[in-house]
């Protein structure tokens, strides 16, 4: 579940957005953009961005649009949040070299399901409106398409499109099926034109092509203006590509990247990554984000910058409550905070666990237990280990004997084997 619904303050509609976006690095391309200066500063202007479904959560990647649309919002304008439930039965070639895999019906509910809860609770709704493109699209028949959409766009216009040229040129080649993507995605903003007053397109900075089309089948079908603008498609300064780590990507939903990880993430990037990140995926002024780096500069083995990050992402996406428990929980696992009921209980979901219906009670108890939790195969390898100094039950080295096992607040157990081998006995 994301958590959102912050009371940020808004601004007079205007083109003062467009100072805050290029202030924290978020304009790629733009349609003209003293013509988009001038909409703006004529009053709130209808914008949207597309999501596809193509997993049954958005990624890290996603939030950096998504929150261009927070923005617009804060300024006092008008955001659409688009989950493309027809666009992701297509898959969109943009910024890829192989073919998606089609989803089938079920599979896609369930993603535009849960992609539209995640967009809910980053956008405003009291504000903004959440589509699916489902919506003017289902039951209409290919023939109607092609007649209605498919004659406003040429051939040789599509083929100069940078996403469908590298396709072509790529060694899997470009199916009809991912060629036609640019036309649902164009008729999406003409959609969303007549119906909503829709003005402006936001995408990252791979669906400049597909973004484009549109504003150019508004303007040949209804002989009116719009606008685009795209963000930088965000990397690490260590090459690596944004949101994604050895496991794959680091992803909004809990349920796939547990809050402490995903606090953990932007701990642990690069000082060069830090500020811009802060300015690119929190919600923070840039003055103060400014005052952030000052502050982490004087001081960078304090991680100011870091630490501010992870706060600031992990409680806009999992609420303030999640921050405790992954600070807690590194506090336990990493030895600088107090093993207490409180911290033991916040390992729960991030180390292995195992449930005991009661407290080992025979005459070796440590070693019943270091058994029963699978930390060490059997008795025989759980003494030696101990001997060793190998083990360590609730931050303490265990010796030699039979020494009683404490749970703490008479439930938790922490067992390391180990620097990294830990487990969490749990008693029912």
């Amino acid at each position: 579940m994301i958590h959102g619904r912050h009371a940020y303050p808004r601004g007079v509609p205007g083109a003062d957005i467009l100072d805050d976006l290029r202030a924290r690095g978020l304009v790629q391309d733009s349609t003209d953009e003293s013509e988009l200066r001038q909409r703006l500063d004529a009053g709130p202007i209808t914008l949207y961005c597309g999501f596809d479904p193509t997993a049954d959560s958005l990624h890290i990647g996603h939030l950096v649009p998504l929150l261009v649309l927070r923005r617009f919002q804060q300024h006092g304008h008008k955001a659409i949040s688009l989950a493309g439930g027809a666009t992701g039965m297509v898959g969109d070639p943009s910024g890829r070299s192989d073919e998606r895999n089609l989803l089938d019906t079920a599979t896609l509910n369930v993603n535009v399901a849960a992609v539209e809860r995640q967009l809910s609770h980053i956008v405003d709704m009291d504000e903004g409106v959440l589509v699916d493109n489902r919506e003017w699209t289902v039951g209409v028949g290919v023939l109607d398409f092609l007649r209605d959409v498919g004659k406003h766009v040429t051939v040789g216009t599509m083929l100069a499109k940078e996403s469908v040229k590298s396709r072509l040129e790529s060694e899997n080649g470009l199916s009809f099926t991912e060629f036609s993507y640019m036309l649902l995605q164009a008729n999406d903003f003409v959609e969303l034109h007549d119906r909503h007053g829709c003005e402006l397109q936001i995408g990252g900075s791979d669906q400049w092509g597909n973004i484009t089309a549109g504003i150019d089948m508004i303007r040949r079908r209804h002989q009116a203006s719009a606008h685009g603008l795209t963000v930088p498609l965000v990397t690490r300064s260590d090459g690596a590509k944004f949101g994604k780590t050895a496991a794959g990507a680091v992803w909004l939903s809990a349920d796939r990247t547990l809050p402490y990880e995903l606090h953990q993430y932007f701990l642990n990037v690069p000082d060069g990554d830090a500020d811009r990140f802060l300015k690119q995926l929190t919600l923070l002024p840039v003055d103060e984000i400014a005052a952030i780096s000052a502050e982490h500069e004087a001081a960078p083995d304090q991680r100011v910058a870091q630490n501010r990050l992870a706060d600031a992402v992990t409680a806009m996406i999992h609420g303030d409550a999640a921050v405790r428990q992954a600070r807690l929980a590194a506090g336990v696992l990493f030895g600088s905070g107090a093993i207490d009921a409180e911290g033991l209980a916040a390992l729960r979901g991030i180390v292995p666990e195992t449930s005991l219906d009661g407290a080992p009670g025979s005459d070796e108890p440590v070693t019943d237990l270091l058994v029963a939790t699978g930390v060490c195969s059997s008795r025989s390898d759980a003494r030696r280990t101990i001997e060793q100094g190998g083990i360590r039950v609730n931050g303490e080295t265990v010796a030699a004997g039979s020494d009683p096992v404490t749970f703490v607040d008479g439930r938790f157990a922490l067992v390391q084997r180990g620097k990294k081998q830990r487990h969490l006995a749990v008693l029912a």
